[in-house]
């Protein structure tokens, strides 16, 4: 697989496990049971995306830097989520520390 099918399926992988550990805090009327089990459902899809970029993107990707971008999409999916679906904002000091894992990213893929 291409480099670029593996990060599209990290990012869509993201959006599942991003809303499976958070979309619930939107609904706290829930019981946590409940919240639970949505979760599990949700994450599975994840899992369908998630193994499979994984497992084609190494080789094209070590799996430091398969780590690596893993975290960034996170990061980014995160703040998207947080501020579109939360509606919280992102601060200086998350930029910063946006910042410094973008150096750090850098550094990983340098070699």
């Amino acid at each position: 697989m291409t480099a670029v099918t593996t990060i599209l399926l990290l990012v869509a992988s993201n959006v599942f496990m991003t809303f499976a550990w958070y979309g619930h805090l939107r609904f706290t009327h829930y019981p946590l049971w409940i919240v639970i089990l949505a979760s599990w459902g949700i994450a599975f899809f994840e899992y369908c995306l998630q193994v499979p970029a994984n497992r084609w993107g190494y080789g094209t990707f070590s799996a430091v830097e398969l780590k690596t971008i893993q975290e960034v999409v996170t990061l980014l999916v995160f703040a998207g989520f947080s501020i579109l679906y939360l509606g919280e904002g992102i601060k200086w000091n998350h930029l910063a520390g946006f910042g410094c894992l973008v150096a750090a990213t850098f550094f990983i893929f340098k070699g």
